[in-house]
């Protein structure tokens, strides 16, 4: 699905990322943890062609992301909250994403049935802009954003910040439900190693830019291999 080649990126001449060889096959839900300031976000933004890289090259079904559109055409992200449209009540914004694989209208509102109970009905009212909802209910339409229109790829930025406990349970779920029931790749980042644990197939550790641990297997593995690295980092810091 995702085969980045010898990627190199640097800002004011210090190294952010380094990754020689990094393949992500179709239909995998990788959580990408690390410290803040390790790359997580650098690595998405090239992988969206946001930003290029200093040398290498980052390929979608084989072909490089900055030599053709056709990638965002199975492809969904959210960052930030920038991604989103402020003057847009929710159900507008989600309309119009929709809109852009040009589903019909009763598909579209099917679609966001789906994201009711998730998106909260308090936040459905036609008086209610992005713009005015909490950082936590913006979150959530853009997490919801990224699904409705069914893509291959799903790209999240550290989802589970500023959400509520409960919020950040029903996202897991969200994620859990829709890699067991479809083929869907999913790639999402977090600093917190406890919110990816328990439904990744692979976690990928980055620190200062570089690859430390790639790990395939069951959440014990997980938990293990890579809580270990930061128990050790947190006692060399002492």
């Amino acid at each position: 699905m995702i085969q980045i080649e010898n990627i190199i990126k640097s800002y004011n001449k210090k190294e952010v990322l380094n990754i020689p060889s990094l393949q992500i096959e179709k239909g995998e839900l990788i959580g990408i943890v690390g410290n803040n300031g390790a790359g997580k976000s650098t690595l998405f933004r090239l992988i969206l062609d946001l930003i290029a890289p200093d040398q290498g090259v980052i390929k979608t079904k084989g072909t490089p992301v900055n030599e053709s559109e056709e990638w965002k055409l199975y492809t969904s992200s959210y960052l930030d909250n920038t991604f989103l449209l402020g003057y847009l009540t929710p159900i507008e914004y989600l309309n119009f994403v929709a809109s852009l694989s040009n589903l019909d209208k009763q598909t579209i509102n099917e679609r966001i049935d789906q994201f009711r109970a998730y998106l909260g009905e308090d936040n459905l009212t036609n008086d209610k802009y992005i713009r005015n909802l909490s950082s936590g209910n913006q979150q959530k339409v853009g997490i919801t954003a990224t699904m409705i229109n069914q893509p291959e790829l799903i790209i999240l930025d550290e989802p589970f910040n500023f959400l509520d406990p409960s919020a950040q349970q029903n996202t897991k779920k969200l994620l859990a439900k829709i890699h067991s029931n479809s083929d869907t790749t999913i790639l999402v980042s977090s600093h917190n190693l406890e919110h990816l644990l328990n439904i990744c197939t692979r976690v990928i550790l980055l620190e200062n830019g570089i690859i430390l641990k790639d790990i395939k297997g069951d959440e014990n593995i997980y938990h293990q291999e890579i809580m270990s690295y930061f128990l050790d980092e947190s006692d060399s810091n002492e």
